[in-house]
């Protein structure tokens, strides 16, 4: 018998040990290496780059544009005149996108601005408003089980034969709960528990047992008023503050990245409208300084053929260079990368258009000439004051001084009052017919009747020793102010330094336009002067050619002024904080649904004006911004 058991032993051991080897051996995962068939899957399916499965219907005036323009006569080409107003406005309703000419939307497209950010922002599901509204929402919780228990107990009722458990449990809670703006929590509480088993010192075989109970709990120190709850909301943890004013901070600081998006998308507009109001004008300067050469070379080219002065062949060859090289000038302007199409491709992309339509657009607007002065003092007050950098920049502020008197609030010891209230019940039948006789027929009736009722009142105290994450959290919220204070006190200096470049600029590029006009005067009666000396034979034909080169780049150079101080004008509102006044447009709020007001109507029917104004915090807001008022 042992010698079997002995052998047995040995050969489970065996087979354990060869077991564990198997599994232990490299050959397998060596075969499956080597074997490149095995790879196959990998190679060819899960590394596989795959095409993603969207909905996505493309725009049939972007899918259908035409051919870009290149080389062509733009005198040829239909012309849509377009004012800057208009170029505004189709720009700020062309898309949800708010667009830059340097942006980097296919490549970034995360930090791409729309005019969706704001409502995200107000809508998120973490740091919304509604969402932290939603803390302080009812919350209901019911459960129900049914369970069967049998099972042998170590007691004995007969001899040699353990007791056994026979019961079916059903157990029911239901629950009511609330969380005020103060952060008293209040909770109602229902419970029955229904039980039937083999225990022969029972009543009834079945029972209800159940109670309905009420609770208050008020917090005295930590956790206490609706300061700490509006800026923190009904939490404990120490350094996060997601109460709804917070979150409305949140949303206004969106609000104010939105104006600040629509600034540049406005920016970029005027940029790229003056900028092909400039091409324009270089363009038809360098055809000019084209046809006065050609007129020149064919002038020389006559002189030549007589034998007259003047008509010398390197007179020939050097009216022939000045026309191909205005040549080539004329056709920069018309397709190099700053030349006409593309300016008029990048108005076109600004506007949210096709980059081709097979029109040519033009500007109607011309630039202003007459001289624009401000009152310094009063444009650095609006600028320091309106600037929507500034403005986003205090909201930060506020915030940091509600998670500040937060953060002061928690360094207190945790003190609740709680009280409780519970009307308890045992009955035969959880619904049954009223028995005068007998109050144990049914559960409700037992409760109802209040014959059992119990409560409870007392104190809760908790608090860290020596409170040191409150008071890192304190520490952390002052930095935090601190930080930000200063922030916004090198904005200000930053502001008045752009301001004042951009009063300078603005000065410059006026001078430079009266500048550049005297010498498209000067350089045009140079070259009559020449041209009369030339064809009577006292000059050489360089001076000529010199004095035509002189006047196409002054021509180009005054519409350039022009256009700059055009773009000085803007940059100094945008400096100032007034380019939306500027350029005529406004932020509002649309209109609610109907049903909104409806909702709000109904809701208003029921509050009742209070005789005594009730208590309120301090404001963290000055109402709507007006930028009339600056």
């Amino acid at each position: 018998m042992d010698r079997n058991k002995s052998l047995k032993r040995w050969m489970f051991k065996s087979c354990l040990c060869a077991v564990v080897l198997s599994g232990c051996a490299p050959a397998s995962r060596f075969k499956a290496w080597k074997d490149q068939s095995e790879l196959s899957y990998y190679q060819n399916f899960a590394n596989r780059i795959e095409y993603p499965d969207v909905e996505s219907d493309l725009n049939p005036p972007v899918a259908n544009a035409p051919l870009p323009l290149t080389i062509q006569n733009p005198s040829e080409l239909p012309t849509t005149d377009i004012k800057l107003n208009e170029a505004v406005r189709q720009a700020l309703t062309s898309s949800d996108i708010l667009r830059s000419l340097g942006g980097s939307v296919v490549q970034a497209p995360v930090g791409t601005p729309t005019v969706l950010d704001a409502a995200l922002s107000d809508s998120n599901p973490n740091g919304g408003v509604e969402a932290a509204l939603a803390a302080f929402d009812a919350q209901v919780s019911s459960q129900l089980f049914w369970q069967k228990n049998n099972r042998p107990n170590n007691t004995s009722l007969l001899l040699f034969s353990p007791s056994i458990t026979d019961q079916t449990l059903g157990v029911f809670t239901s629950g009511l709960s609330k969380v005020t703006a103060n952060g008293t929590s209040f909770a109602l509480r229902h419970n029955v528990t229904y039980d039937r088993n083999n225990n022969p010192f029972r009543l009834f075989s079945s029972d209800f047992v159940g109670f309905i109970e009420a609770e208050m709990r008020h917090p005295l120190l930590q956790g206490s008023g609706t300061t700490y709850n509006r800026i923190a909301g009904p939490t404990r943890a120490i350094g996060q503050y997601n109460g709804v004013l917070i979150a409305r901070i949140n949303t206004d600081i969106s609000l104010a990245d939105f104006e600040q998006g629509v600034i540049g998308l406005i920016n970029d507009v005027e940029t790229a409208y003056w900028e092909l109001y400039f091409a324009y004008r270089s363009l038809e300067a360098q055809v000019d300084g084209r046809e006065n050469a050609l007129k020149t070379w064919q002038r020389v080219s006559e002189l030549q053929k007589v034998g007259a002065r003047g008509g010398e062949a390197d007179a020939e060859a050097q009216a022939r260079s000045q026309y191909y090289l205005f040549s080539v000038q004329v056709n920069d302007a018309l397709s190099g990368t700053n030349g006409l199409y593309a300016a008029e491709q990048r108005l076109r992309y600004i506007m949210g258009l096709p980059p081709s339509d097979g029109n040519l657009m033009k500007p109607a607007d011309d630039p202003t000439q007459a001289e624009v002065q401000y009152d310094w003092q009063s444009a650095l007050s609006t600028a320091l004051t309106q600037r929507v950098e500034v403005r986003r920049q205090k909201w930060n502020i506020k915030r940091r001084e509600l998670e500040l008197c937060a953060a002061r609030l928690n360094r207190r010891p945790r003190l609740d009052a709680v009280t409780q209230y519970r009307w308890r019940g045992l009955g035969d039948h959880l619904i049954g017919d009223r028995s005068p006789g007998n109050s144990f027929e049914s559960l409700y009736q037992n409760i109802l009747e209040g014959d059992y009722q119990e409560w409870q009142a007392g104190m809760e105290l908790s608090y860290p020793v020596g409170f040191r994450q409150a008071s890192a959290a304190v520490r952390f919220a002052q930095l935090n102010l601190v930080r930000d204070t200063a922030i916004l006190k090198e904005q200000e200096l930053r502001i008045s330094h752009d301001l004042s470049n951009a009063t300078r600029q603005m000065e410059r590029s006026y001078l430079q336009v009266k500048t550049n006009f005297n010498r498209v005067e000067a350089d045009q009666l140079q070259v009559e002067v020449l041209r009369n000396r030339y064809e009577r034979g006292l000059i050489n034909i360089s001076f000529l050619l010199q004095a035509q080169q002189q006047l196409a780049a002054s021509t180009s150079g005054y519409y350039r002024a022009l256009v700059d101080y055009s773009l000085a004008l803007r940059d100094f509102n945008r400096q100032k904080g007034s380019l939306l006044s500027y350029n005529q447009v406004s932020l509002s709020e649309a209109n609610w649904p109907d049903k909104a007001y409806g909702d709000a109507y109904q809701r208003g029917r029921f509050f009742t004006p209070r005789e005594q104004a009730p208590t309120t915090p301090n404001s963290i807001s000055q109402g709507a911004f007006d930028p009339s008022a600056f």
